[in-house]
């Protein structure tokens, strides 16, 4: 399956699919950019990988994105503005083409994930923020759509015991909610 046909059954797959939305009035409200990348002709998904300085999540592995600023419109504008401020990705050079249900993780974010695609097709010069943004991961969408790269952990949420996925990519480590939201982008168009 080449990397446009892929991209098409991604587009279709988030153009039938109706998110569920989550009215939690106490979690903070936040989205994420899912950003697909073009790298020689194979999709890839952008991963962030965050400092030790930042206030929540240090050193994890994670979609670009953040709190919603009183500034933003919608919470698209939030998963775009976000994403700039931490790669440096201008939002006129991202086509979003969906969204995933919302999901309130345990440091009490609501998140709003989008999908996206980089418009470019060559390198992206990606530009960090420094102090939230240690590198930028780029990791093969075939990768993480082969199921024996996914892996099954035992965490404890709320007095019991609950199976969520976990991905390892190059030493590193994509669990908790950004791979809760990979795993169902995955599933929505697989």
């Amino acid at each position: 399956m080449g990397a446009d046909e892929i991209i098409e059954r991604v587009q279709q797959a988030l153009a039938d699919y109706e998110p569920r939305r989550v009215d939690h009035p106490a979690a903070a409200p936040a989205a994420v950019l899912i950003l697909l990348c073009d790298r020689a002709g194979e999709p890839h998904i952008v991963f962030t990988e965050r400092t030790n300085r930042v206030e929540h999540h240090k050193g994890q592995i994670s979609f670009p994105g953040g709190a919603c600023d009183d500034a933003d419109d919608c919470m698209e504008t939030t998963a775009l503005r976000e994403t700039y401020e931490e790669i440096g990705v201008k939002p006129e050079d991202v086509r979003i083409i969906g969204r995933l249900d919302d999901l309130v993780t345990v440091s009490n974010f609501r998140v709003t994930p989008y999908v996206g695609l980089m418009s470019t097709e060559s390198e992206y010069p990606f530009v960090l923020n420094d102090h939230e943004v240690a590198r930028v991961v780029q990791v093969p969408l075939l990768f993480l759509m082969d199921e024996r790269n996914m892996e099954l952990e035992v965490r404890h949420h709320q007095g019991r015991e609950v199976l969520v996925p976990a991905f390892s990519y190059n030493g590193c480590r994509i669990w908790g909610a950004t791979a809760r939201m990979l795993h169902q982008f995955i599933e929505i168009f697989r």
